[in-house]
This record gives structure tokens, C-alpha cells and sequence, in this order.
């Protein structure tokens, strides 16, 4: 039981460093700061199942993932760059474990609770972050347009602080105590900031539909949040013009022109290379990881878009691997009630916008998105009243499963 609880504060914190991992790299051979949390989660996970002699029944999402990355090492037998393969296949390993871990060791509603918490504390880091280094003297000095953490890329920032905003909200309902309504309410003006300092075009999409969701959630069963968040984002929107950057603006609001040019900063020319290299090896792909190679791009590109990024990569089959992995997260975001379906579903549509102008199979924030709806929805099946009370508006004191004490 001990070796399971460490496991459990392990997944926290491997959780917690997630959203700003690369902004702490230590470089090889132990890389981000993630890295080494996962390390250390899946040396104690090992250990922890074979002293319960058992595990937990995996559900479709474990076996369909484990298929697509069985797949994408099959790869490794037509690949047109093995070492990049490879390289990728370890990564994969590291992200797509995650599922397997969080069904394994998320034993009730309030472990789950906890895994949202860590994710938006994490996010709290990186976008505190990314305020510093607007503040930063080298930024202030070279005229920076574009903020966001080292080592970290601005639409890859955005996209994590996007992620956030949903979580924030189902925390923000059934939390009484005052540090975890700050955590979950604060981090919206916080977070909508350094968003805006990215000057991620793609990034402000997803962050709209993300508030909009989060609006519904908070909004929902207190008809008063609507007139006091109107208030908040008036005073709010004059705080943003009396802080962000005019040339930051001015680059954001350039997405109508980018959507009506076709062009998308570049990206429709990388699909077209794409496509032309996905057409070469239809089925099976050019090998996990390959996208750069095949479509004949510099090193420093990405494919723009995650499912073009896998078929290319393991071709047909692979997408359809991971058509199937959402179709299941679908399934599972379908199966809740309340304001915890309005939570995940609204996580999964930023998640869905993200992917068309991104590549985001290998982020471990995709992971963890996944693995946390196919959890809720474990839970909905095995025990959705206690699920629904720890996310509920009004929590009432309830026993959650496998725990010793009562929830608040």
C-alpha cells in the first residue's frame, strides 16, 4: 500500500512538471524535468503492480494505444531514417505510458481531482514563466514581440495554458478551501495573459472556445458569475491593452487574414509536402517520426498537423489506430454528467482545435488528456454518483472509493 501511494505522488508530480517540463532540461541523458519524473514514476509503478499481484482490467483505450505504438515499432522494419524512428519510439514510450499509469494507479474520483490540480498548478508555472520573460531585460531590449518560456516554442506554450482553462473551471465548483479556489480562479487572467504574450494566433482560437466552455461550466448553476466574469473581463480587457504589446496585438489580429489567405503562416505549403509524401506509402507510412525526412522539409519543421504527422508517419493503418483512440475518448467524455462532461468535453474540443495547425501526438499533455478521460469515464460506469459529488457544485460529504476518509 505504501509503494501505491508513492506511485500516486509520483503521477502528481510528473503531472505537475508536464505543462513547463522544457523549460527545465537538463540535457542528456536526462532531459526535461519530465523526464526524470517519469522515470523515477515508472520505476516505482513496476515494482508496486507486482506487489498487488495484479492489475487493473485495461479498457479499449489502453489496448487500442498499446496497438498504435506496437505499430509505429513495427515501423522500425521499412523506416526511411531509423535513427529517428527509434528516437521517436522512446518518446512515444514516455507519453503513451501514461495511459496505462493513470488507469492503473487513479483509484477514485478525488485521485482524479488531485491529477487536474497538478496539471493547472503546472500551468500556473509555465505561465508565470512566460510573464517573466516579457518582464525580462533582454525582451525589453530587443523590442520582443512573441514571449514565452525557454526552450519552450510560443504556440506549444499556448497550447498547454489552453488545456487549463476547462480543468480550472470543474476545480473552481466543490472546492471550499481559499488556496484552491485561488488555484482554480486565478489561473484565468493569469493564464489568458501570458496566452495573449505567445501571440499565438492558433492559440487564441483555442483559448476562446476554452473560455467559452469554461463560462458554460462556471456559469451554469450561478446565474450571478455571468454579471460578475462580465465585470472581471471589462476590467480585465483594459488590464490586457495597458499591458500586452501593440505589435503582440497586431499579430493576433492577423488570424482573419491568415484563414482568408489559405496560407495559414506557411502551413499549407508544408500539408501539400506532406500529402505528397503520405501518397508515397499509403498504408503503412514511411516510419514513426519520419514526416521530415519524407516531405523533404528542414530539420527544424513539423508536419502542422497531427493527423497528417501520423499518416505519414505509420500510414493508414496507424491513423485509424488513432482515429479509434478518439472515438473512445468520445465515447468516455459521453458517458458523464454535469459539469464534468461540459470539463472534458470542452478539454477535448481545445484539444481537437489544436491538432488541425499542430503536432501534438507526441505532447504528454495529449497523454494525459486522454488518460484522465478514460478514467472519468471508468468511474462514471463503476461509480457515478461519488463521481458527481466530488465534481459536483454543491459537494456533499461522501466516502470515495478506496479511500479512508471522507471528502469535503
Amino acid at each position: 500500500m505504501l509503494l501505491r501511494r508513492l506511485v500516486q505522488l509520483l503521477l502528481l508530480v510528473f503531472t505537475f512538471a508536464v505543462p513547463w517540463e522544457l523549460a527545465l532540461d537538463l540535457g542528456e541523458p536526462w532531459g526535461p524535468v519530465a523526464r526524470i519524473a517519469g522515470i523515477l514514476l515508472l520505476l516505482a509503478a513496476i515494482p508496486a503492480v507486482f506487489q498487488a499481484k495484479e492489475i487493473r482490467a485495461p479498457g479499449a483505450m489502453q489496448w487500442l494505444v498499446l496497438a498504435l505504438y506496437l505499430w509505429f515499432c513495427s515501423s522500425c522494419f521499412w523506416t526511411i531514417d531509423q535513427g529517428v524512428t527509434l528516437e521517436k519510439l522512446r518518446a512515444y514510450f514516455q507519453e503513451m505510458m501514461l495511459v496505462w499509469l493513470v488507469w492503473e494507479f487513479v483509484d477514485g474520483p478525488r485521485d482524479l481531482r488531485r491529477i487536474l490540480q497538478a496539471y493547472v498548478a503546472g500551468s500556473w508555472v509555465l505561465a508565470a514563466l512566460t510573464l517573466a520573460s516579457f518582464a525580462s531585460p533582454e525582451a525589453i531590449a530587443n523590442g520582443q514581440v512573441r514571449f514565452f518560456a525557454e526552450g519552450l516554442d510560443p504556440n506549444d506554450t499556448a497550447r498547454f495554458l489552453d488545456l487549463a482553462f476547462p480543468m480550472a473551471a470543474i476545480l473552481a465548483d466543490g472546492e471550499r478551501h481559499w488556496l484552491g479556489k485561488l488555484l482554480a480562479l486565478g489561473y484565468f487572467p493569469l493564464g489568458l495573459l501570458a496566452v495573449l504574450l505567445t501571440a499565438s494566433r492558433g492559440g487564441f482560437l483555442a483559448a476562446l472556445l476554452a473560455l467559452a466552455g469554461s463560462a458554460m461550466l462556471l456559469g451554469r448553476a450561478h446565474p450571478r458569475r455571468w454579471l460578475a466574469g462580465a465585470v472581471a473581463l471589462a476590467l480585465l480587457g483594459v488590464a490586457i491593452w495597458q499591458i500586452v504589446p501593440y505589435e503582440t496585438i497586431e499579430r493576433l489580429a492577423t488570424i482573419s487574414e491568415q484563414i482568408g489567405g489559405g496560407n495559414f503562416n506557411e502551413r499549407a505549403n508544408i500539408w501539400v509536402q506532406g500529402w505528397d509524401a503520405f501518397v508515397h506509402a499509403p498504408l503503412i507510412g514511411t516510419g514513426a517520426g519520419s514526416f521530415v525526412g519524407a516531405a523533404g522539409l528542414a530539420p527544424i519543421d513539423t508536419a502542422h498537423n497531427t493527423a497528417l504527422s501520423i499518416a505519414v508517419g505509420g500510414g493508414l493503418f496507424a491513423l485509424f489506430l488513432a482515429l479509434a483512440v478518439l472515438v473512445v475518448a468520445i465515447r468516455s467524455v459521453l458517458r458523464l454528467r454535469g459539469t464534468l462532461l461540459l470539463a472534458m468535453g470542452a478539454a477535448l474540443l481545445v484539444w481537437m482545435v489544436t491538432t488541425l495547425t499542430a503536432s501534438v501526438e507526441e505532447n504528454r499533455s495529449t497523454w494525459i488528456l486522454f488518460a484522465s478521460i478514460a478514467v472519468a469515464g471508468r468511474m462514471a460506469a463503476e461509480d457515478p454518483r461519488a463521481l458527481a459529488a466530488c465534481f459536483s457544485h454543491n459537494p456533499t460529504r461522501h466516502t470515495v472509493e478506496g479511500d479512508d476518509k471522507a471528502f469535503l
